[in-house]
């Protein structure tokens, strides 16, 4: 009789193997704790430090106004284009005036040179003053005198301008009355301003009946009754 088991006895051989049951390596299980905190630190960072993120409506907003500064900055860059577009159509305006100008500054040169020319070949005053009484049409027609008066100041040696000048210039009639009588009429009185030369022109109603004959004109200084030129030319009379 016995008391022992009846399993076999158990003996290992050089060939042979047995399988035992193994849990998860450790090295496994502290990779899978460190990729779960590592993704939750980063959780919470992003919800502690990190942007917020949108709602659906802050979303729609945000693309509403993207779409409104796109629209913006299309409108900035068509006003930009056409302000550049005027800044250009300016400057070429303005170098067309520039030669316009630089036409019109030579024309006044030559006109002044021809001038210049002109007052030099006209004869003086016969008594010399200046301003001298160069030249004078006296026309008499229909009751009326048109006259045309050149007026010219000397320039003093040295010069290209003469000053200003300011006085009054009178225009005397003489002439006869249908009775024989001689008569002086006073015909004009007017201001006069003038620089190296001047023409005064104007017409002048005369008395009924009255023949003019010759006028006296008359230059006065301003502010005084001193006749600084005179000269005296008969009149032309047209039928």
């Amino acid at each position: 009789m016995s008391f022992g088991s009846n399993r076999p006895t158990f003996k290992p051989t050089p060939y042979g193997y047995t399988r035992r049951s193994r849990g998860i390596p450790r090295w496994l299980l502290l990779l899978i704790t460190g990729i779960v905190l590592g993704a939750g630190g980063v959780l919470f960072l992003q919800r502690s430090y990190g942007p917020q993120r949108l709602t659906v409506e802050q979303s729609e907003q945000l693309r509403m106004d993207l779409n409104t500064t796109n629209l913006e900055n299309q409108r900035l860059n068509n006003e930009a284009k056409t302000i550049r577009q005027d800044i250009s159509q300016v400057k070429e305006s303005q170098a067309a005036q520039d030669v316009r100008m630089q036409q019109l500054r030579k024309q006044t040169a030559d006109m002044e040179a021809g001038v210049a020319n002109l007052i030099a070949a006209i004869p003086p005053d016969p008594r010399g003053t200046t301003p001298g009484i160069r030249y004078a049409d006296l026309t008499v027609q229909d009751g009326q005198l048109d006259y045309q008066i050149l007026l010219i100041q000397d320039l003093a040696e040295g010069q290209t301008e003469t000053p200003n000048l300011r006085g009054e210039i009178k225009l005397v009639g003489v002439g006869t009355y249908p009775n024989g009588n001689t008569g002086y009429v006073d015909l004009i009185a007017q201001p006069l301003e003038m620089g190296r030369y001047i023409v005064v022109s104007g017409q002048a109603d005369l008395p009924k009946a009255y023949r003019l004959r010759q006028v006296t004109i008359q230059v006065v200084g301003e502010g005084s009754d001193t006749v600084i030129a005179t000269r005296t030319l008969r009149v032309t009379t047209v039928k």
